[in-house]
């Protein structure tokens, strides 16, 4: 009997972080969809989203919704992926600070790159893809992470003396985001 390859399961983002409301606003995902809208960028995978929301609620910038199955309360639907040609330039304007806030809220999973990167090529070191990381940073990280893991953005900054990783991360996102990089750290495809 012949049995289906199975296929991995479809993975979908239970929450976003609001980037842009827009109360009547008309769909770039689906066509003559209108209502109101928010664009979004996901928790788990850094996708940008479009999300229809119920028509009484209201959002402010950074707020995270939970967009997964169950337990919506302000969302009506996830109306699709977004390019990031197709945020508002409002959007884009708090794409930055919203991924800041996100990285924060997720330290422990983004403090983890920086413990565990990789050599690209023999020349270039994965760390060195994130603004602000040349090689003595790369080179002073790769040797404290050798004695002792980093446990928080804190014993990073204090240990090898990088300014704001948050940030740094962030400006790495929305150059993978808007298409400016082949290889992809941090988000996934």
């Amino acid at each position: 009997m012949y049995t289906q390859p199975s296929q991995p399961p479809k993975r979908y983002e239970e929450f976003a972080y609001v980037l842009h409301f827009i109360p009547r606003g008309k769909s770039q995902v689906i066509k003559e969809r209108e209502g109101p809208l928010v664009q979004a960028v996901g928790e788990e995978r850094l996708t940008l989203l479009e999300i229809l929301a119920t028509n009484s609620a209201e959002f402010q910038v950074g707020e995270k919704l939970s967009i997964g199955k169950e337990n919506r309360v302000k969302v009506v639907s996830v109306l699709g992926k977004l390019d990031y040609s197709e945020l508002t330039n409002e959007a884009k304007n708090e794409l930055e600070g919203v991924l800041e806030k996100l990285i924060r809220d997720n330290e422990t999973r983004f403090i983890q790159y920086f413990n565990e990167l990789q050599p690209i090529t023999p020349r270039l070191h994965a760390l060195e893809l994130i603004p602000g990381i040349g090689k003595t940073f790369m080179r002073q990280i790769v040797n404290q992470r050798e004695k002792k893991k980093f446990e928080n953005f804190e014993d990073l900054e204090k240990r090898v003396g990088l300014r704001d990783p948050p940030k740094l991360i962030a400006r790495r996102i929305i150059e993978e985001l808007s298409g400016g990089s082949r290889v992809t750290i941090f988000v996934k495809h």
